[in-house]
């Protein structure tokens, strides 16, 4: 159905947005597809928690065509294509709500419940052994071989994208080392391209650059970003990516990750609106630097930001005039999916321009953790400091009421001026202690299983 729009596409600036619709949506029931097969893999091999990942996955792509189709929905095609594609989430849904009791309440079916979240007073049982640590001195990118080098001047490869695409799509590891240098270019790690690592020579000397942004006709917010993953098993340090379209432009995405087990380390991420979209699946940040002012860190991926600094920057070309900027857009839409976003003993704050703003008229500069994307989203912040920027409330709405009953917004022992507790809204919750567990690497992404383990010497096997 997806095809027959695409090929029914006819010109003109309409027709651009509704054949990238279409693209995209090609694209998403690929990966849907995908992790469908996968799922049923992980099932059979007792992998529940990766059955609930990869649906969770499969349920996102769906509702992401659903909602590409809904902004060009001019013909009987695409609203009967629409139609399908809703009760196809529904049906996920109703697989991954299964799927979630198998695991939660054991294979007797009479055992299960209705689904239910922490918003309810829910909370699934954890391991003992995980405490509530985030476990950052565990993980970390073990010390790589190269396989090619990118430079600017001899070398193999000139540009980030050939040495992509001359990597091999066996699954096995393959390791980039990107040289100092500003490389100007739109980089795609594609499905089929597994256990890829970019290796930088630091933060602000390698510097990977783009400009995309929403608005000229034919590009969505998913086009944008400047380095885009889908393959699985994808680690990146030591580098810069940034968006530079500047603060007057819309969504404007500097890394997009799509892939399973992606970790990233000592990377620095710029922009402005949508600076970093953790898209689906499993992410993990440690010791990163992430700069941006709307909604700069969302998406619909289960996500562990660990030890980062999150720096809000001046929005608008007039920034004395004020603004209200959003840490945080998480787009949890069911309450079984198995998506968040945490953050582990990091830094909310600003750029030294920003906190000049702030600090001259902070009655116009407003400044939030988060709000509520989508009905159920999920976003916590656990022994994090957090600056007197952020206003006492915590947290922004979205639109009306809009997900503020059914959102999940937790903080555990945050500190800092911005801390005021007595103050959040009446919809934000303070993590019981014998619950912050849950929100450990090794339960919530399950990073024991898959993050390279710096102490023990085990750096994890490659997934093919």
């Amino acid at each position: 159905m997806v095809q027959n729009i695409l090929n029914s596409a006819g010109a003109g600036p309409l027709s651009v947005n509704l054949t990238n619709a279409a693209q995209n949506s090609v694209e998403y029931f690929k990966s849907c597809e995908y992790r469908m097969r996968q799922t049923v893999d992980a099932l059979r091999s007792g992998k529940k928690k990766d059955a609930r990942t990869l649906l969770t996955a499969a349920e996102v792509y769906e509702y992401d065509v659903w909602s590409a189709l809904k902004y060009v929905n001019n013909t009987p095609l695409i609203n009967q294509t629409m139609a399908f594609t809703y009760n196809l989430i529904n049906l996920t849904s109703n697989a991954l709500a299964m799927t979630r009791a198998y695991d939660v309440y054991g294979e007797n079916p009479k055992t299960w419940q209705r689904p239910v979240s922490e918003r309810d007073g829910f909370w699934e049982k954890t391991d003992a052994k995980f405490g509530s640590d985030s476990g950052s001195d565990q993980f970390g990118i073990p010390d790589l071989r190269p396989d090619v080098t990118v430079c600017k001047g001899p070398c193999p490869h000139q540009t980030i994208q050939e040495a992509v695409d001359a990597a091999p799509s066996s699954g096995k590891r393959f390791v980039i080392l990107i040289k100092a240098g500003i490389y100007d270019e739109s980089v795609r790690v594609p499905l089929v391209k597994k256990n890829m690592v970019f290796l930088g020579e630091g933060m602000g000397k390698t510097i990977i650059t783009g400009a995309k942004t929403v608005g000229p006709p034919g590009i969505s917010t998913y086009n944008t970003a400047t380095v885009g993953v889908k393959g699985d098993g994808f680690m990146a340090s030591n580098l810069t990516i940034q968006n530079t379209a500047g603060p007057q432009a819309a969504q404007a995405v500097a890394f997009l990750s799509d892939g399973d087990q992606t970790f990233v380390e000592n990377c620095e991420f710029l922009g402005n609106q949508d600076t970093l979209y953790a898209h689906s699946l499993r992410q993990y940040y440690k010791n990163c630097r992430i700069v941006g002012n709307v909604d700069f860190i969302f998406g619909n991926s289960a996500t562990v930001l660990d030890n980062c600094t999150i720096l809000i920057k001046p929005r608008q070309i007039t920034p004395e005039a004020g603004e209200t900027n959003c840490v945080t857009a998480h787009g949890r839409i069911d309450p079984v999916q198995s998506s968040g976003l945490v953050f582990h003993n990091c830094l909310i704050s600003g750029t030294p321009e920003f906190l000049q703003l702030y600090h001259s008229n902070p009655a116009v500069h407003k400044s939030f953790l988060g709000r509520p994307w989508k009905e159920f989203s999920r976003t916590v912040f656990i022994n994090c400091i957090i600056d007197d920027l952020i206003m006492p409330d915590g947290w922004s709405p979205w639109i009306g009421d809009q997900g503020l009953a059914t959102c999940y917004y937790g903080e555990f022992n945050s500190t800092g001026l911005g801390a005021n507790i007595p103050k959040r809204v009446s919809w934000s919750n303070q993590v019981p202690p014998e619950h912050v567990s849950m929100y450990s690497v090794a339960n919530f992404i399950q990073g024991q299983e898959w993050l390279p383990n710096k102490l023990s010497g085990i750096s994890g096997p490659p997934k093919v």
